[in-house]
């Protein structure tokens, strides 16, 4: 093509909220579901989970819900294949693992430790998928995401993610005395977030920013480096981390039933998706009423 012969460029974006509603009346409109998928409140729960998907994704997704039924000798998805199929496209597939008593015990522990911190600090937050089938390197998983589809967050609602991330850690060490290997995914991510939080967003009693730096933008990488590198910027990483560690440990010691409530159904039923979750956390507080 001459120079100059296309003097425009045209962007197209991600769809929204809206248009992933739309996108998925469309495909469901020709894809074998029950019947629970066709109601309101499903549908725009799907639209809120699927932030950041493009259509080719969804449609992917809802296709690979279908083999999941047709696997399980079912002739249309159900609103778990859906969420299955999102986990095997996300994390990886479920594998076969057999754990012993105790692993699967200390598992289920770490898992509603996140999801009992999740639920009373994440104020802003749906729970999606508690479980304890392995994929990939977890052994298990707490996936959650905001009620609203939104871009910005709060000090606040950060530092709520920290209290989550480290919920497991603090479950472990409540009911076990100690906790083991299972932190070690949840640590990292939680110093990634308190990097970012210190050393890019100005929310940890320094305005410097690290991404102020003469070559650009720094990944998020190179960013938690650079923080950590510096002896005052680590110092006000580990004070995040500290501070969080305790909260959601006094959070989980005030509601231990919680945990026990959600570690004991995934004992016994391996996943929870969904309203199922709160279903337990709901029945667990009814019975703590009902005994007072």
């Amino acid at each position: 093509m001459r120079p100059g012969r296309f003097d425009r460029r045209l962007y197209f974006d991600l769809p929204t909220k809206s248009g992933r509603r739309d996108l998925f009346d469309y495909f469901f409109s020709r894809k074998a579901h029950h019947e629970q998928l066709d109601q309101e409140s499903v549908r725009e729960r799907l639209a809120y989970d699927t932030l950041g998907y493009s259509p080719v994704m969804i449609e992917h997704l809802l296709d690979e819900a279908l083999l999941v039924s047709l696997r399980d000798g079912r002739d249309a998805m159900s609103l778990s294949d859906i969420y299955e199929a999102k986990l095997n496209e996300e994390i990886g597939l479920a594998q076969p693992t057999v754990y012993t008593d105790a692993e699967r015990r200390a598992v289920a522990t770490h898992e509603a430790g996140h999801a009992a911190a999740a639920y009373m600090l994440g104020k802003s937050r749906r729970l999606e998928v508690l479980s304890i089938i392995k994929r990939r390197a977890s052994l298990g998983l707490l996936a959650h995401s905001d009620i609203e589809e939104r871009f910005t967050q709060t000090r606040s609602e950060l530092e709520a993610m920290l209290a989550i991330a480290l919920g497991g850690m603090a479950a472990e060490e409540m009911f076990f005395g100690e906790s083991g290997t299972g932190p070690g995914s949840d640590l990292a991510s939680a110093t990634g977030l308190a990097a970012m939080m210190v050393g890019s967003l100005g929310m940890a009693g320094s305005l410097i920013s690290y991404e102020a730096v003469a070559e650009g933008l720094v990944s998020r990488r190179n960013l938690v480096g650079k923080v950590l590198s510096d002896h005052d910027s680590k110092r006000r990483v580990e004070t995040l981390l500290d501070s969080q560690k305790e909260r959601v440990a006094g959070v989980l010691a005030e509601n231990r039933d919680l945990v026990e409530a959600l570690r004991d159904a995934l004992i016994a039923r391996d996943e929870l998706v969904g309203d199922e979750i709160t279903r337990v956390i709901e029945q667990a507080v009814a019975r703590r009423a009902a005994s007072n």
